[in-house]
């Protein structure tokens, strides 16, 4: 695979904000030299858009299914938890997005850590791993992590800004760290972060629609501008924007088991 090439570990495509031009974004992604894009389901509804979507595009769109804990106190574990396995069974590459919120505590705590841990017991049962939120919910995130990890359960902390102990825990127990257009914005002031994760658990997102990378503040997101998050990530640690875009790719598609291939799309 060409070094140049990225992927996409994280965006939620199937968001309403790509309805006018999802085709389009994923042009964007190819002619950026995008390799491949994981579409996130949040949601059950959104995990089903997500699948077709990647029956669209096979070995190019990968889905996940899972529930976000803004929506933890609606989730129910045995018909959210038989969904979940339809939707794997269905090809989803990964459980989640799925985790712990104490920033907005849309859902209460108690709910959260319910789905979450089910969740997580998912993944070691079908042999998935976890694609995880957590936002001012760091202890709570690092021991559970920690324990799924030290039961076999793989997974990412996606979107991450840190603390870095919570990080640490992670990649002790073999999980991986994704970073996003965050990394680009002016307040962005942690770059020891960056290089405390090992090159070999490093993946990059777009989070898109949100999180627009400088020099596309205030804009939708999109997967194509991960190339920015991958050349700020590169300036951080002193590398080469080519050899963290190489890197992340092989990380992707070693912790989510992609099939990459780069046939055009399917218009069935």
């Amino acid at each position: 695979m060409p070094a140049k090439s990225f992927i996409d570990s994280h965006a939620h495509l199937c968001d309403p904000a790509f309805d006018d031009d999802r085709a389009a974004a994923v042009q964007r992604l190819r002619d950026a030299g995008g390799a491949g894009v994981v579409c996130i389901g949040e949601s059950i509804a959104a995990a089903e858009r997500a699948a077709e979507l990647a029956a669209k595009y096979p070995g190019f769109v990968f889905a996940t299914a899972g529930v976000h804990p803004h929506d933890a106190a609606e989730f129910d574990p045995e018909r959210d938890s038989a969904a979940i396995r339809h939707l794997v069974a269905r090809g989803a590459v990964a459980i989640g997005e799925c985790g712990l919120d104490y920033h907005y505590d849309h859902s209460p705590r108690p709910l959260q850590r319910r789905a979450f841990a089910t969740q997580l017991a998912l993944a070691k049962e079908l042999d998935r791993p976890v694609v995880v939120h957590t936002r001012e919910a760091d202890d709570d995130t690092a021991d559970m992590v920690a324990e799924a990890g030290s039961a076999g359960v793989r997974g990412v902390l996606h979107c991450f800004t840190g603390p870095r102990r919570v990080a640490e825990r992670a990649l002790d127990v073999g999980w991986y760290v994704s970073f996003s257009g965050i990394v680009t914005f002016k307040k962005w002031d942690d770059d020891d972060l960056i290089r405390a994760v090992p090159v070999d658990r490093l993946l990059v997102e777009s989070d898109s629609p949100y999180l627009s990378p400088v020099p596309n503040r205030g804009r939708r997101n999109e997967p194509a501008w991960v190339s920015f998050t991958v050349a700020r990530v590169a300036q951080a640690r002193d590398a080469e924007p080519d050899d963290i875009a190489a890197a992340t790719h092989a990380n992707t598609i070693r912790l989510f088991g992609l099939n990459i291939h780069s046939s055009s799309e399917s218009e069935s």
